[in-house]
């Protein structure tokens, strides 16, 4: 693979070259022995990349608690004395899913050639998030592989169920939303032309909202085909642009604004940015390079530019809790104090995993509670909906009615 660096050595202008190297491990490592400091990297440097907008997932053929049980059964293994080739080789063995059974046997022949646990999983980073592969390098470069992978194990766990909790919370209104628009769409297809022959029938005179109506239901009964594919075409591109960071961006940015969800999502970030913090300073790693890894697994670029800046700032010999104290609106208040009390007693780690766990807890507690703030608010959007239908639809036949 082929990196574009930036490479800062001493009062020497920044300089930028092309290293071709296995990971970006190995690229740091590099760097490192040649004196210089990576202020920049950019993977696959000479590839063409596909707009976000155009970048559409199709999966790895790997769920992530299959990487999750990977690592807490390596883990076991490992601390009962197994050496790291025959637990590759049990893992290997028991697994159902082929594509992992594949994958772990590349490893270990792999780690058979020479290389090391983290480069070898470092040729699929689709497969092993970059959390993952950096803390297996730092529980080997410590002699503590067992413990960095119980955890990395930990760390995913986590992450994995408070998504999970969001996205279970946010079932209940999509199936709602989605069975309005079917109901809507039907309703303007099949039952609004009777009423509208009616209504033609005896000249009755419309209101704007029912004239409005009619015309958007002769639209669609002249062009049912094209409203279903565009009903798809809409509902393609709106998961495709969610799912780009572009898109999740935007989203992100708009949900920020409203009441009780921007506290939810706050503090989301706050506990999957501390744990992944915790986790990768408690193996060993350094700051610079955590800060590095979290930024990656934050991912959205809202969020994400914090931890750049507090990157940058701990470059300056700056403390780590003076980015997120810039920042309440993103990142919670406690989250800065609980840092800088973990600075002051050199306890950093630990202060992290506790803002996580704290953070955890409470958005579990607040999405059992989302349901209840939700169904109302969905009862007062259906009633809104079904009564300017119902108005629009029911006055000009009240208008005739009082005619005689």
């Amino acid at each position: 693979m082929k990196f574009r660096v930036t490479i800062r050595k001493g009062s020497a202008p920044d300089e930028i070259r092309t290293v071709e190297a296995p990971s970006r491990f190995a690229v740091y490592d590099q760097i490192q022995k040649e004196g210089g400091t990576v202020t920049e990297l950019e993977d696959n440097a000479e590839r063409f990349v596909l707009p976000a907008w155009l970048n559409i997932s199709i999966g790895t053929g790997v769920k992530r608690a299959e990487i999750i049980r990977l690592a807490r059964n390596l883990s076991a293994m490992l601390n009962a004395g197994l050496p790291l080739s025959r637990a590759l080789s049990v893992i290997e063995r028991q697994s159902s899913n082929k594509r992992l059974k594949t994958i772990v046997t590349k490893i270990s022949d792999s780690i058979k050639k020479g290389s090391s646990f983290h480069e070898a999983l470092s040729a699929y980073p689709k497969i092993f998030p970059e959390l993952f592969i950096a803390m297996v390098r730092a529980g080997e470069e410590s002699g503590s592989l067992t413990d960095a992978l119980n955890v990395v194990a930990v760390q995913m766990e986590r992450s994995e169920t408070l998504v999970r909790k969001i996205k279970g919370a946010m079932i209940y209104p999509s199936i709602v939303i989605t069975a309005i628009i079917i109901v809507g769409v039907l309703m303007l297809i099949f039952v609004v032309p009777t009423l509208t022959s009616t209504f033609t029938e005896l000249h009755v005179p419309l209101p704007l909202a029912t004239r409005i109506i009619v015309a958007v239901s002769n639209f669609m009964v002249a062009n049912v085909a094209l409203v279903f594919l565009g009903l798809i075409a809409i509902i393609i591109g709106s998961i495709t642009f969610v799912r780009s960071r572009t898109g999740s961006n935007v989203v992100l940015s708009g949900a920020l604004y409203l009441p009780v969800i921007n506290e939810l999502i706050r503090e989301t970030y706050a506990a999957r940015a501390s744990r992944t913090l915790s986790s990768l300073l408690s193996s060993g790693v350094p700051v610079l390079e955590a800060l590095s890894i979290t930024k990656d697994v934050v991912h959205t670029d809202v969020f994400a530019n914090v931890i750049s800046e507090a990157e940058e700032r701990v470059k300056k010999g700056e403390l780590l809790s003076t980015a997120f104290a810039e920042h309440t609106k993103l990142y919670p208040i406690l989250m800065s104090d609980m840092l800088s009390v973990g600075e002051e007693t050199g306890k950093v780690s630990e202060m992290l995993k506790q803002i996580a766990e704290f953070y955890e807890e409470d958005v579990a507690e607040k999405t059992k509670d989302l349901s209840t703030i939700i169904e109302p608010v969905l009862m007062l959007f259906i009633g809104t909906i079904v009564g300017i239908f119902a108005v629009a639809m029911i006055a000009p036949i009240y208008s005739l009615s009082s005619a005689f």
